[in-house]
């Protein structure tokens, strides 16, 4: 274990079993860590630490905050979330409940399997802030079996057929969850409505402004921190919302903006790419035409 002075590593499951009071994981690569009676000590993992392992956690009955990275998610009544390798986690409640599940996995477990590119496809192993996936009771059902179904093959003998039938079961998690949280955005909706709003006011007021209230082009990340989420899960609920991801949707409304400017205004091209966030005309113009196939000279002809 590499201690830092604002984090500890953890660099094996051995060290991380130890660290919890556990016998020696019956894998290397992997480990399902079951405490859904809440007697495993957290005590240990309270300062800030980075695992070399995918997590996939489900608590029952946390509350509280869990840093992730550089945000945090809340808990009030337990939930689902993801972590990527290497990033930093902490808790802050360690003496509190902590029954679950939870299912760490060195990325070289899926290493010659389709599911090593497409598990960096799942924006939720990059969502913060506030965005746990918080699960029905049926919802709950369906996510502890596949659990199960992993630790009774974990249990078992292994064989040539162990890692082909773990690694489906942990495609099958990350399938549910995806879907899950499809539903998260969809019975939200009167959260959505607001969260809608919001992004079409912030971009609104930056592109009304002459002095822009950031320079260039609004960006993603931008538009996430006004509405306090993460880049991949604003783009996943617009997605869910309109078809669009965040880009998308910031360059549907510049190309909306730059279209009324060349319409009703007499601003030249270049006022109006400055105003846009753009440093030189010709970039503007570039990205005017790839979007609309005609360059904004045109555009502003076909209305006189």
């Amino acid at each position: 274990m590499t201690i830092d002075k604002d984090f500890q590593k953890i660099s094996s499951l051995s060290e991380l079993h130890r660290m919890l009071g556990l016998p020696k994981p019956l894998h290397p690569l992997l480990s399902l860590i079951e405490n859904m009676d809440n007697s495993l000590s957290h005590e240990a993992l309270g300062r800030p630490h980075i695992l070399n392992y995918y997590k996939m956690s489900y608590k029952s009955n946390h509350q509280g905050k869990f840093r992730y990275g550089q945000h945090f998610y809340d808990f009030d009544e337990g939930g689902l979330f993801f972590c990527s390798p290497n990033q930093v986690i902490s808790d802050d409640d360690v003496t509190g409940d902590h029954s679950g599940y939870t299912l760490l996995v060195h990325p070289d477990f899926f290493l010659t399997y389709p599911l090593a590119k497409k598990i960096k496809q799942y924006g939720f192993f990059s969502y913060s802030v506030n965005e746990a996936l918080h699960l029905s009771d049926k919802e709950r059902d369906t996510i502890i079996s596949v659990f199960r179904n992993i630790d009774e093959e974990l249990q078992g003998r292994i064989d040539d057929f162990s890692q082909d039938v773990i690694i489906s079961q942990i495609e099958l998690l990350l399938n549910y969850a995806n879907r899950f949280y499809k539903r998260q955005f969809i019975t939200r909706r009167a959260f959505n409505n607001n969260f809608l709003q919001v992004i079409e006011d912030t971009l609104e007021q930056c592109f009304e402004k002459s002095d822009l209230l950031i320079p260039g082009i609004p960006t993603v990340q931008y538009l996430s921190g006004k509405v306090n989420m993460s880049p991949g899960y604003l783009s996943d609920m617009l997605r869910s919302l309109t078809g669009q991801n965040a880009q998308q949707h910031i360059h549907n409304k510049l190309i909306e903006k730059a279209k009324e400017k060349l319409s009703i205004s007499s601003l030249t091209i270049g006022e109006i790419a400055f105003q846009l966030g753009f440093e030189h005309p010709q970039s503007f113009s570039k990205f005017f035409k790839q979007k609309t196939s005609s360059s904004p000279v045109e555009f502003r002809r076909s209305f006189n």
